[in-house]
C-alpha cells in the first residue's frame, strides 16, 4: 500500500453540530450531523478559513458507533465530516414511506443535500461522498444528478443493478434480502413507537433461520406486515422474476443511466467474498471508459464491509495479515486520495489504477486460531480486466475430470435428481445481510423488553450474528448450516451435487478473473436451477486428512432466464440446450499439488430461494417437483469452463 507524499496533519479540534434539518426541494427536512474543525480556543472554521466536506448519507442510523473512528480522523485533518439520515429514516422527516434500497428520490436527495453544503460559509465548495453498501448506492444515485459541486467519491461494496446483484442473482431471489429487510424495519417511521409491530420484527428477526424455509410468502403473512412499504418491497424482489419497468427504474439499476454519471475522480473498492464484486469491477470499467477523471480500482480479500475488518479470517479461511486494512490502513488511503481530489495535496508515489489482493499463497496448514492459512499478496495492475490474461477452456467429462481435451464421446452425461424438499445447503460464500438476532435462551435480549423508537436498531445490531456464515469453509455439512443433516457428507459425496476437477496440479496456475461455465444442460422440468461453485482444492495433511475444499466463488441461473431477464422461456423436457454462467471476479493461486474444480447441482440453500420445478409463476408455486436434471459431456454437446490464467511475470 502506498500513502501521499504529504498529508493533512491532525491539528483541529472537533464542532459537531446535531441535527441540522436541510430541506429538500419540496419542503422535506433531512437530519443531518456536521463535523466541523475548530481551533484550540474553540472557533469554528468559517468563510476565512474554508474546507472541503465528506458526505455520508445512511439508512443505518447516523449516530452508529461505526463511524467513531472515522469522524475524529478526517474533522482533525482539516474536513467537515456530514452524515445523514436518509428521508423516512431516523431522525429525518418523510411521510414514512421506504423501500430499502429502491427510493426514487435519493438522487434528488443527494443533489440538494451537496449543493446545500457547497453554499456554507465554511465550505470550499468541493464536496467529497464515501460509504459502503446501501451508502454506496446513495452515492451513485446522487452523481446521475451531476450535482455541480460534487468532487470526488470513494464507493465500497455497492450494487449498480440490484436485480442482478443484490435481490434477483441469475433470477433466482437472493433470500439474504429477506433478512436484511427486516433490518430495515426497526426503526422504521411506519412503526415508530409501536412496541407491538416493534416486537413481531424482533421475533422474526430471532427466528431468521426457520423463516427462510417458509417460502412461497404471502402479503400479510410475515411480521413485515407491520411496515407495509418494506414489505411490498420484500415481495417485489420475490414475486418479480422478470426483469420488468420497475427494476429499470434508475432507483433500482442505475446501469443504463451511466451516461448521466458525474465525471469525478472515484474510488471503487469491494472484496471477492463479498456478493457486490461482480457490481463494483463493472462500475469501474465503465467509469474507466466514460470518464476523464481518474477511476481506481481496489479488490481485497474480504466479506461485505471487509474493509473495515480488522482480522484477516474471513469466514474459517485466513488470507494473512497483509490482506488486513482496518481504519489503521482505510483512513490513511481515502484520506490521501480525498487530499488529492479536495485539497490539491501531491499525490501518491508510483499510484496504480488497479489493486487487487490474490489470495492461495499460504502454507496450507491451520493457523493458531484454527483457520486455514490460505495466505495472499497485494498485486499493483495497469487495468481490470487483465490484458495479459490467457483464457484456457477446461471440458467436463463423465467421469468427473476436467481438463483441456474435448469429449471424443458421442453420448456422454451425468444426471442426478434435483429435489426442491433437500437443497444443497449453503456453505459460507458471497454473502451480505444474512443476519438474525441472537434469541435469549442463548445469550440476547428479551424481545418482549422492546426498546424506545430508534433504539431498536441499536440493540438489534449489539445482537446479531450471521443465520449462514459468509467467507470461505471446508465444503462440508454440519450441524452449523441451514438444512445439513447427518450423517454429515462433503458435498461432492451428495448425489445431486456433479464435481468436476482437474488431476493434481503440476504448478501454481493462477485464476484471476471472471470463471465462464458453458453448461450444455436437459431436465425432466419446464424450469429448473442450475448452479456453479469454484472450489480449491487442497490434499490431505496432517492438519487437513480429508484435504479441504475451499470455495471461492458461486451463482445460480434460473433455467427460464438462461437468455433473457426479460422474455422468459421454458425448457423443453429432454431437450438439450447450453447455459452461459459467468462468476463474479476472484483472484487465487491454485497450488502445485491442489486441484481446480467446479461444482455444479439445482440449489443452493438459503443463499438463494428453492426452484419448485413446475414452471408456476415466480414465488406463487403451491407445489414443488423432483426435476431429473442432466449436464451433458460429449463431443456434441460439450460442457466446459473458460479459466482466466494470469501467468506468472517471474
Amino acid at each position: 500500500m502506498t500513502t501521499a507524499q504529504q498529508s493533512s496533519q491532525p491539528v483541529y479540534g472537533i464542532h459537531p453540530l446535531r441535527d441540522v434539518m436541510i430541506q429538500m426541494r419540496d419542503g422535506v427536512r433531512l437530519a443531518t450531523d456536521i463535523y466541523l474543525p475548530c481551533h484550540g480556543d474553540g472557533t469554528v472554521v468559517d468563510g476565512k478559513e474554508k474546507v472541503p466536506a465528506l458526505l455520508v448519507r445512511t439508512s443505518y442510523d447516523k449516530t452508529a458507533p461505526e463511524w467513531d473512528d472515522v469522524i475524529p480522523y478526517y474533522v482533525r485533518r482539516g474536513y467537515a465530516f456530514v452524515i445523514q439520515d436518509l428521508r423516512s429514516r431516523f431522525r429525518s422527516e418523510g411521510d414514512g414511506t421506504y423501500f430499502h434500497t429502491a427510493n426514487p428520490w435519493e438522487g434528488d436527495d443527494g443533489f440538494d443535500t451537496v449543493e446545500w453544503l457547497a453554499t456554507q460559509d465554511w465550505c470550499t465548495g468541493k464536496i467529497g461522498t464515501l460509504g459502503s453498501s446501501h451508502r454506496a448506492i446513495t452515492q451513485t444515485q446522487l452523481a446521475l444528478r451531476k450535482p455541480p459541486h460534487l468532487s470526488a467519491m470513494w464507493v465500497e461494496a455497492g450494487p449498480t443493478n440490484i436485480y442482478r446483484h443484490e435481490a434477483r442473482e441469475g433470477g433466482a431471489m437472493s433470500f439474504q434480502m429477506f433478512g436484511a429487510i427486516h433490518l430495515h424495519a426497526l426503526d422504521c417511521h411506519e412503526i415508530g413507537n409501536d412496541a407491538n409491530k416493534a416486537r413481531l420484527i424482533l421475533e422474526a428477526m430471532q427466528n431468521m433461520g426457520n423463516w427462510l424455509k417458509k417460502f412461497p410468502i404471502k402479503p400479510g403473512e410475515t411480521a413485515l406486515k407491520v411496515a407495509p412499504s418494506l414489505e411490498k418491497t420484500a415481495l417485489d424482489y420475490y414475486y418479480r422474476g422478470d426483469y420488468d419497468e420497475w427494476w429499470n427504474q434508475e432507483c433500482c439499476n442505475q446501469e443504463p443511466y451511466f451516461d448521466q454519471h458525474a465525471d469525478v475522480p472515484m474510488v471503487i473498492a469491494c472484496g471477492f467474498y463479498d456478493n457486490f464484486v461482480g457490481a463494483s469491477a463493472n462500475y469501474y470499467i465503465e467509469m474507466n471508459q466514460r470518464n476523464e477523471s481518474p477511476t481506481s480500482l481496489i479488490l481485497g480479500a474480504w466479506c461485505h464491509g471487509g474493509m473495515r475488518a480488522t482480522g484477516s479470517a474471513h469466514g474459517d479461511v485466513d488470507t494473512g495479515e497483509e490482506s488486513v486494512w482496518g481504519n489503521e490502513i482505510y483512513n490513511p488511503e481515502r484520506l490521501a486520495f480525498f487530499d488529492q481530489h479536495l485539497k490539491g495535496l501531491p499525490q501518491p508515489d508510483n499510484e496504480s489504477p488497479v489493486r487487487l489482493y490474490v489470495m492461495g499463497t499460504g502454507d496450507g496448514t491451520k493457523t493458531k486460531f484454527g483457520n486455514l492459512n490460505h495466505g495472499g499478496f497485494w498485486r499493483d495492475e495497469a487495468e481490470w480486466p487483465i490484458q495479459r490474461t490467457q483464457f484456457q477452456t477446461l471440458f467436463m467429462h463423465q467421469d468427473g475430470s476436467l481438463d483441456s481435451f474435448e469429449s471424443m464421446e458421442p453420448d456422454s452425461s451425468l444426471t442426478y435428481t434435483f429435489d426442491p424438499d433437500n437443497p444443497v445447503p449453503t456453505i459460507g460464500g458471497q454473502l451480505v445481510g444474512m443476519f438474525e438476532i441472537i434469541p435469549p435462551e442463548e445469550g440476547g435480549f428479551d424481545p418482549n423488553n422492546v426498546p424506545a423508537f430508534m433504539d431498536q436498531w441499536t440493540n438489534a445490531r449489539n445482537n446479531l450474528r450471521e443465520v449462514v456464515a459468509a467467507g470461505g469453509w471446508h465444503q462440508k455439512e454440519g450441524p452449523q448450516w441451514i438444512n445439513a443433516k447427518k450423517p454429515y457428507k462433503l458435498l461432492r459425496e451428495r448425489p445431486d451435487v456433479l464435481a468436476f476437477e482437474t488431476d493434481p496440479l503440476e504448478d501454481n496456475v493462477e485464476v484471476t478473473g471472471e470463471v465462464i461455465t458453458k453448461l450444455w444442460i436437459s431436465s425432466t422440468a419446464v424450469d429448473t436451477d442450475f448452479t456453479v461453485k469454484l472450489i480449491d482444492v487442497y490434499p490431505p495433511s496432517e492438519d487437513y486428512p480429508e484435504g479441504y475444499h475451499l470455495n471461492l466463488v458461486d451463482t445460480i441461473r434460473r433455467a427460464r432466464y438462461r437468455d433473457s431477464w426479460t422474455d422468459p422461456e421454458f425448457l423443453t423436457p429432454g431437450q438439450p440446450v447450453e447455459i452461459s454462467i459467468a462468476l463474479w471476479p476472484t483472484a487465487n493461486v491454485f497450488k502445485k499439488g491442489h486441484r481446480i474444480r467446479i461444482d455444479v447441482s439445482s440449489s443452493n440453500f438459503p443463499r438463494f430461494d428453492v426452484n419448485p420445478n413446475t414452471g408456476d409463476e415466480v414465488g406463487r408455486h403451491t407445489k414443488m417437483v423432483k426435476a431429473i436434471n442432466t449436464v451433458h459431456t460429449s463431443s456434441k454437446f460439450a460442457s466446459r469452463v473458460i479459466i482466466p490464467i494470469i501467468r506468472s511475470e517471474n
